[in-house]
């Protein structure tokens, strides 16, 4: 691929983002016709109406979501793009994420091109926004307070 292929895919790339936080349903006009997408705790999508249908249903707990797009990691390796970033929103019981304690907006984003059109997106990022998972809160809480009383010369 030339470098520019490797640039249109990663503004592709980013227009994806854009359309997400717009909650724009042209966002499935990105992808192939039979593409498919992966969401922790949600599962596969596949065809634009599946992904279109999970992007509907994201607002179910989220009424806004903005991604740091300026401040993207992004790597191109052949037809695959590779976007790592933050993001912050409000979830609809009105819980602002990240909190910086238990959830840090972080995300990574793994999508494979054909041709100028998103053949596949696997989405790495913690669903649990305004940490209602409280099992696993806990579980960082106190992993947090083990590294929190080590010596700093035993944290390195």
């Amino acid at each position: 691929m030339t470098a520019n292929a490797d640039a249109r895919r990663e503004e592709i790339a980013r227009q994806y983002f854009r359309l997400a936080d717009a909650g724009d349903p042209a966002i499935v006009d990105l992808f192939t016709d039979d593409a498919q997408m992966f969401y922790p705790k949600f599962g596969y999508a596949r065809g634009k109406a599946q992904i279109g249908a999970f992007a509907g249903g994201l607002g179910r707990g989220v009424v806004s979501l903005c991604h740091d797009i300026d401040g993207f990691t992004v790597i191109s390796a052949g037809d695959h793009v590779v976007v790592e970033g933050t993001e912050r929103g409000t979830t609809t019981t009105g819980v602002e994420f990240p909190d910086d304690k238990s959830s840090f907006g972080l995300f990574c984003n793994v999508f494979k091109f054909e041709g100028l059109l998103i053949k596949r997106v696997h989405v790495y990022v913690d669903p649990d926004f305004a940490n209602t998972h409280t099992q696993g809160v806990e579980w960082g809480q106190s992993v947090q307070a083990d590294v929190a009383a080590l010596s700093p010369r035993e944290k390195n």
